[in-house]
């Protein structure tokens, strides 16, 4: 997600506002979540609605106004209280704001699962149901079809995780899936694994093997990348036995290739030139 100045100000506003409504014993942080991303539904579908909170030249108050007298009573107060800080602040655009919304709102998501304790559970269904979506071209086609019913959408991703997701996993995929933003659903779902990782102070490798590691290997490997890049990796380890033997490690924009398919490929590469 790419921000303007002022909306990279707004947004640090906003996040700070919810780590304040968030620290509250009595908040719900998923629920707080789940309903922030039912407002980014709700704005993106409503363009007039959209450009009138959105516009930085209005009253901030008149745009608090309007957001409350839409939606109090309908969401929680703790829920406001965040969009007040959203709302109150100026904006470059208003798809800007949107995109701020959503942020504050899958932060307050994971936040909920960081509460509860399931947050290493919600990052791993996350990082699965993207490599499922990344390997099943027919349900990746499905999921991104604009013309299809929201409906089916929702059932191909319950279908997906069978009953067997965790409630906010299963919130926070409907959200990419529905909100897509020309991006893929793979990527999209790998942004969630990333922000989940980020929480505790952690980055993602995502890993393809050849065979399965052992719990020795994946030790000594965590330990060398956290060497590499000065702080704690978790990995994501997928199986791929084209590989043929070895390891390719993606860490954000970075790939190491240790693959004996990769080094063939390599060879291939010399002889050509």
């Amino acid at each position: 997600m790419t921000l303007h100045a002022a909306s990279r100000e707004a947004l640090s506003f906003a996040e700070t506002r919810l780590d304040e409504v968030l620290r509250d014993a009595g908040t719900d942080p998923s629920a707080v979540g789940e309903e922030l991303l039912s407002v980014v539904d709700l704005l993106s579908r409503q363009v007039g609605l959209r450009r009138a909170v959105g516009d930085g030249s209005s009253d901030p108050e008149a745009r608090k106004r309007l957001v409350r007298s839409l939606l109090e009573g309908k969401v929680s107060g703790p829920t406001l209280e965040v969009l007040d800080a959203v709302i109150g602040r100026r904006w470059s655009n208003p798809l800007e704001l949107v995109d701020g919304v959503e942020t504050v709102g899958r932060a307050a998501m994971l936040a909920g699962a960081e509460k509860a304790d399931k947050l290493d559970t919600v990052e791993g269904q996350l990082f699965s149901a993207a490599r499922i979506v990344e390997n099943e071209p027919d349900l990746e086609r499905a999921l991104s079809d604009q013309a299809a019913p929201v409906e089916a959408k929702r059932n191909l991703i319950r279908s997906l995780f069978a009953d067997k997701a965790d409630p906010i996993t299963e919130v926070l995929v409907e959200h990419v899936v529905l909100r897509r933003r020309g991006r893929d659903i793979a990527g999209g779902i790998d942004e969630l694994v990333e922000l989940a990782a980020a929480r505790r102070d952690r980055s993602v490798a995502y890993v393809m093997s050849a065979t399965e590691l052992t719990d020795e290997q994946r030790e000594r490997l965590a330990g060398k990348l956290a060497q590499i890049y000065g702080r704690q990796v978790v990995l994501h380890v997928e199986l791929d036995s084209e590989l043929g033997a070895g390891l390719v490690v993606r860490v954000g924009d970075e790939v190491i290739d240790g693959s004996a398919a990769g080094r063939i490929e390599a060879l291939r590469r010399r002889l050509a030139g």
